[in-house]
C-alpha cells in the first residue's frame, strides 16, 4: 500500500480543491441566454429580468404572490380511483405518478385554494406543468368540480391558472369525459351569477383548451403562452403550409379576438384586483382603502346632525 498516493495526496487534494457551486444556485433562460440568480429569479416570480421570458411557476408559488399576506387555505379535492384502466406504456401508470409526486412534492396536476385578494375574497385553481405535463385527468376534472361547488357556496369568483399539454392519456376516455364535468362546473357559476376569469399560461393546449379553459368571462393570458387545441408542428404537417410568425401564441389571439389582456406575470395580481372587484360591482380597492366604512351608529348620528331642523 503507497500511503502517500492512498492516503495523502487526496487529503491534500480536499483541503485544497475548489469548492463547488450548488447548480440550484443560477438558472439560465432558454429565450435569452442569461444567468439569473435564484433569490432574484424567485422574487420576480420566475420572469427573466432581462427578456421578460415567463418560466414555468408552481401553483404554491404563484398563490403566495398572488393571495393578499401570500395567505390561502386549501380546497380539498375528492380522489379518484387510482389507475382505474391498468394502464402501462414504458413504465406503469402508478409508478409515473409516484415519480410526479416526489419530483413535485403535489398530490396531483391541480391545487385550489381560497383567500383574499385586494381584499376580495375568491377561489382560485392553478394547474402544475410540472406534474406530468398538467395533464387534466378525473382529479383535475374533481378539482374544477370542488372549485366551483366552493365558490357558489361562498358566492365567490372563481380565477383559473391553466397549464397542461392536454388530456391524460393514461386515463383514456374517462379523461375526455372531464371536458363536458368541467363544462358544466362552469355553467354552475354563470347560474350564480358569479364571475368566472381564466389566466391561461405556457402552454395551454388540447382538451383543457377546447373545455374551460375558453370558457371564461374574462380571458387573460401571459405573455407569449402558446394557446392551441393542435400544437403548431401538426397543423404544418396536415396542411403543409407554413404557420403565420407567432401564429397560436397569446399576443396573436389578441390580436384576433381570442383574448381579452396579455398581462405579464408581474402585473397579474393587480390586473386581476381591478377586475374582480369591477364584476363584484365593489369599489376601486384605492377609494376603499381610502375611505374606510364607518361604523353603523357614527354613521346614523353624523346623518341626524347634518339632517335640517324644522
Amino acid at each position: 500500500m503507497n500511503w502517500i498516493t492512498n492516503y495523502v495526496r487526496p487529503t491534500i487534494n480536499s483541503l485544497f480543491s475548489r469548492r463547488e457551486v450548488p447548480e440550484n444556485l443560477w438558472t439560465k433562460c432558454e429565450e435569452c441566454g442569461t444567468m439569473l440568480f435564484h433569490r432574484e429569479l424567485a422574487e420576480n416570480l420566475n420572469v427573466c429580468g432581462n427578456c421578460g421570458h415567463h418560466m414555468v411557476i408552481t401553483p404554491r408559488a404563484r398563490f403566495t404572490a398572488l393571495f393578499d399576506n401570500g395567505t390561502f387555505t386549501e380546497v380539498k379535492v375528492p380522489e379518484p380511483i387510482a389507475d382505474p384502466l391498468q394502464f402501462r406504456d414504458q413504465k406503469k401508470y402508478s409508478e409515473r405518478m409516484k415519480g410526479a409526486q416526489k419530483s413535485t412534492g403535489e398530490r396531483e396536476a391541480m391545487l385550489v385554494a381560497k383567500g383574499e385578494i385586494g381584499q376580495t375574497p375568491i377561489v382560485a385553481a392553478a394547474q402544475d406543468f410540472s406534474f406530468m405535463a398538467g395533464s387534466m385527468g378525473m382529479y383535475v376534472g374533481n378539482a374544477i368540480i370542488a372549485a366551483a361547488e366552493e365558490a357558489v357556496k361562498t358566492k365567490r369568483p372563481l380565477v383559473l391558472f391553466s397549464a397542461a399539454g392536454g388530456a391524460r392519456m393514461q386515463e383514456g376516455i374517462l379523461s375526455l369525459m372531464q371536458m363536458p364535468r368541467t363544462t358544466v362546473a362552469v355553467e354552475m357559476l354563470k347560474d350564480a351569477g358569479l364571475p368566472y376569469i381564466v389566466v391561461l399560461t405556457h402552454p395551454t393546449t388540447g382538451g383543457v383548451t377546447a373545455s374551460y379553459a375558453m370558457l371564461g368571462d374574462v380571458q387573460i393570458a401571459e405573455p407569449n403562452a402558446l394557446i392551441c387545441f393542435a400544437g403548431p408542428r401538426v397543423i404544418e404537417q396536415t396542411i403543409r403550409e407554413k404557420l403565420p410568425e407567432g401564429f397560436q401564441r397569446a399576443e396573436y389571439l389578441l390580436d384576433h379576438g381570442m383574448l381579452d389582456r396579455v398581462t405579464p406575470r408581474t402585473q397579474m395580481r393587480d390586473e386581476l384586483i381591478t377586475i374582480i372587484r369591477m364584476l363584484m360591482n365593489k369599489e376601486p380597492l384605492a377609494v376603499a382603502v381610502a375611505a374606510p366604512a364607518k361604523p353603523e351608529g357614527e354613521a346614523k348620528a353624523e346623518a341626524q346632525q347634518e339632517a335640517p331642523k324644522k
